[in-house]
């Protein structure tokens, strides 16, 4: 490896109860969530962030306050630059979307390290447009306003890549484990929610994350009982992707069965695995009557997941084609426009 830099993509999260406003403000000011006219975009976050900041001023709270986001991500960058370093020159940044450190600061950064090639790495194992699609075009932004012109490489998403398989099997059998005493468990596998009209125009999201779920299934040998694909967090009026997890745990109370809860497009904790999965859902699932309610954890710094990354940068550094898919020569089919890969 030349010298390279690795900027790792992530949400971000408040740091601080004050910060919940203005974090709330720049997720619904994104045209990648709210696609309106600037001025209109702007009017929106503003009454939006104004009206939800309560709520989640509350929901925090339930965790301290504030999101672990970022120390969570720094402590898998540090993992990564750790596994990297026998390849020679590495530094792995962090650069967040909607709070610190965002894009701008982190472009920064990579400048002064002036690095000979640059890898772009979304922790979003499934691309979809809002998420890895949004971070990428704010740091090409970020990057031309920071003079950065050292050649960038792209991995747009891995939903099956070998180390993210063997670390979701491991916790997937430990899951299980647990929730078998209650009777035979049900797998939900459970991801963030998107509006079904961003993905009736071309993501490719929700289509990865089942290709995740299926992967992860044929790697732990659970062919033969019931799981499903569910998706958390709606929000607003709009009609979202299904089925919900709340419709599913419901439906587990009714037909008697434990559930073990995976965080499939999660490989970080935050709040909608801490206080969401863990608190809210878990409650429902106890009223509901599961007998058994068993959520797994994030991948976090899994050394398989990590060693997985690893595998991504580097192919991404050798790759002479300025993005690729976490299989070789693969990308998603014809139907999804959103698809970066289509227009590369």
């Amino acid at each position: 490896m030349s010298k390279l830099a690795v900027v790792l993509f992530n949400l971000g999260g408040p740091d601080s109860p004050n910060a919940v406003r203005p974090f709330l403000f720049n997720l619904f000011n994104d045209p990648a969530i709210i696609g309106a006219p600037g001025p209109l975009r702007w009017l929106l976050a503003h009454l939006i962030s104004t009206r939800r900041a309560p709520v989640a001023r509350r929901i925090y709270a339930e965790i301290g306050g504030r999101s672990p986001l970022l120390g969570l991500t720094r402590d898998q960058a540090d993992a990564l630059q750790a596994r990297l370093a026998a390849f020679g020159e590495v530094r792995v940044f962090v650069a967040m979307r909607y709070w610190h450190p965002m894009a701008d600061e982190t472009a920064v950064e990579v400048k002064a390290f002036d690095p000979q090639t640059i890898v772009l790495l979304p922790l979003y194992p499934q691309f979809s447009t809002t998420t890895t699609g949004s971070s990428l075009a704010d740091w090409r932004r970020a990057a031309g306003r920071a003079g950065i012109d050292a050649p960038t490489k792209t991995v747009c998403c891995y939903p099956v890549q070998d180390g993210l398989m063997a670390a979701q099997a491991k916790l997937v059998r430990s899951g299980l484990e647990k929730a078998r005493p209650a009777g035979t468990p049900r797998v939900l596998f459970s991801a963030h929610g998107l509006p079904e009209r961003i993905i009736e125009k071309g993501d490719p999201y929700r289509w990865q994350v089942e290709q995740t779920a299926q992967a992860v299934v044929h790697k732990v040998g659970i062919a033969d009982l019931d799981w499903g694909v569910c998706y958390q967090s709606r929000v607003g009026p709009l009609k979202w992707i299904g089925p919900s997890t709340i419709d599913e745990l419901k439906r587990a109370g009714t037909d008697r069965v434990p559930v073990v809860v995976v965080p499939i497009a999660f490989v970080s904790e935050h709040s909608e695995t801490l206080v969401e999965l863990d608190i809210e859902y878990k409650a429902l699932a106890d009223a509901a009557g599961v007998p058994a309610y068993v959520r797994v954890p994030a991948v976090g710094t899994d050394e398989d997941f990590i060693d997985g990354l690893a595998q991504e940068v580097k192919a991404a550094d050798e790759n002479p084609q300025p993005m690729a898919w976490g299989r070789d020569g693969e990308c998603c089919p014809p139907a999804f426009a959103g698809c970066p890969l289509s227009k590369v």
